[in-house]
């Protein structure tokens, strides 16, 4: 018998069908869910396979942007942080990023007033403010190279950008939306009751719905969706930036995370990862209008160790990248060639003319929640659907499923989960609650011990983990499990994939889709 998440039968007719299971279109999703909308999304691949995975994993204000004097753009996105900071208390903190100070590329003074106005761009109190430091008595001079004294030291906020998107798509589906992955929309056709939408499975059956209105949040594939699936070319011009990240061993003892300057204009971070490594990253390279595979490229692994060596003391070489991701993201065309100048803010088209069409364009993971709202928003009014559910902005005040500690205050909740469990490995217990918060009572159950979690099929993997993900977080894969669900793909191997793709096959009733 199967172990794979069972959902009821999809309606032949829905109010919204959302395609691309990223972070935008679960955000949807969820969105007009909570507003007792019938939902289907759809995802060809599993959620957040590709961009919404392959993120710096930051939610940010952009500190850059002001340079740019993108002052609507800082604002909007410091709001939504302290928003995900409370509505997500486990897979968002906050954490401090030290700004070495060279004043070959920018003045003091220059830096000092973008933080100012950075800090007061922010809700009031929202975090501690940014300050001038002397890294020669402070923890992140110590792996820095000698000539760098000052810096600045602001706030900022990390977060497990796989598992956002994957707990939009759960509570999407907890409040009635059917969310299917390993599925494609083969076409979509306006007809005079909707959209008549044709969805293939992994399987190659179809099936075949009416939807009122259709949201095309297909990110990189945005322009191919409208061309090959709508039939349509009425869709704006974008540009495709790979940005790609390296993984080397931690190079750094304390938590705080660093932003480099370039030379070239741009920003480059170094962020402690997963306990044993740094995260460095990111490039952007312009790729064109049309999606490729998305992988670094030698002379970007070049450049990360450059610049990571322009600023720390020990030296990092190509040979030292342990693991590399990249991703594609969609930016609106400009004028500009600079890359790094491409607008990150998103775009809603609508196309009214019968059924509605909604087309996602750019926008960056900081700000999902607040495009989410906007879209359905948009859909309503063309839609003329009266709200029965929560109104908008509801998900503002809504914490995601597992965040709904007291106060969002994670220190003390993850305390009191150590105490209550304390038959657990304390690193274990830790992960669980950095993962699914306050759900760790439902992967838990009644276990009390150990060995009451199962076979430990990996190591710190527990057959009862792989069970709860494949039942409420829509796992399907080794890959889901080992890389979107969690990180031990990382401090695994490439083993531990085939070892668990063959547990899969022997207790799940049949092989798995692919990773």
């Amino acid at each position: 018998m199967s172990e794979f998440l069972a959902q009821p039968p999809v309606p032949a007719t829905i109010d919204l069908l959302v395609v691309g299971g990223g972070i935008n279109g679960a955000g949807i999703a969820r969105d007009a869910a909570g507003r007792k909308l019938s939902v289907v999304l759809v995802e060809q691949d599993d959620l957040a396979a590709h961009t919404s995975s392959a993120s710096t994993k930051l939610i940010h204000g952009g500190l850059r942007y002001l340079e740019q004097y993108r002052f609507k753009l800082v604002r909007k996105s410091l709001r939504e942080r302290a928003v995900l900071l409370r509505v997500a208390p486990h897979i968002i903190w906050p954490m401090r990023f030290v700004l070495p100070h060279d004043a070959h590329l920018h003045p003091a003074w220059f830096i000092r007033l973008g933080l100012f106005l950075y800090d007061h761009l922010a809700p009031r109190g929202a975090l501690p403010a940014s300050r001038l430091i002397r890294l020669v008595r402070h923890p992140a001079g110590a792996p820095l190279q000698s000539s760098y004294r000052l810096a600045f030291e602001y706030s900022d906020a990390w977060v497990d950008d796989a598992r956002l998107v994957v707990l939009n798509a759960v509570d999407a589906a907890e409040r009635g939306a059917h969310v299917l992955t390993r599925t494609r929309c083969v076409s979509a056709r306006r007809q005079p009751g909707g959209w008549q939408v044709v969805l293939e499975g992994v399987d190659g059956q179809q099936t075949t719905l009416t939807a009122r209105a259709l949201v095309n949040a297909t990110g990189p594939w945005a322009g191919q969706f409208l061309r090959h699936a709508v039939g349509s070319t009425d869709a704006p011009q974008t540009r495709l930036i790979r940005g790609s990240h390296i993984i080397v061993a931690r190079q750094f003892e304390h938590e705080f995370a660093y932003i480099f300057q370039t030379t070239d204009d741009r920003i480059v971070f170094a962020i402690p990862y997963e306990q044993d490594y740094t995260l460095i990253g990111t490039t952007e390279v312009d790729v064109g209008a049309e999606p490729v595979p998305a992988a670094i490229s030698t002379a970007e692994v070049a450049y990360l160790c450059t610049l990571a060596n322009r600023y720390f003391a020990k030296s990092l070489a190509p040979r030292d990248v342990l693991a590399t991701y990249s991703g594609l993201r969609p930016l609106l065309a400009n004028h500009t060639t600079d890359a790094s100048k491409v607008t990150r803010d998103y775009s809603l088209v609508v196309n009214a003319e019968g059924a509605p069409l909604l087309s996602v364009f750019s926008g960056k993971i900081t700000t999902y929640r607040r495009l989410a709202e906007e879209a359905v928003d948009r859909l309503q009014a063309a839609l003329g659907t009266k709200i029965d559910g929560l109104g908008s902005g509801w998900t503002r005040d809504q914490p995601l499923p597992g965040g709904d500690m007291p106060q969002a205050d994670f220190a003390r909740y993850s305390a009191a989960a150590r105490q209550q469990h304390g038959w657990l490995p304390e690193d274990l217990c830790l992960r669980y609650v950095r993962a699914y918060g306050t759900r760790v009572a439902v992967l838990l159950g009644d276990a009390s011990s150990v060995e009451q979690l199962g076979a430990e099929v990996l190591p710190g993997l527990y057959e009862r983990e792989i069970r709860y993900l494949l039942q409420h977080e829509f796992a399907r894969s080794a890959a889901d499990i080992l890389w979107r669900r969690s990180k031990l793909g990382l401090p695994l191997g490439a083993e531990a994939a085939v070892l668990l793709e063959a547990w899969l096959r022997e207790h799940t009733g049949g092989r798995p889709a692919p990773g």
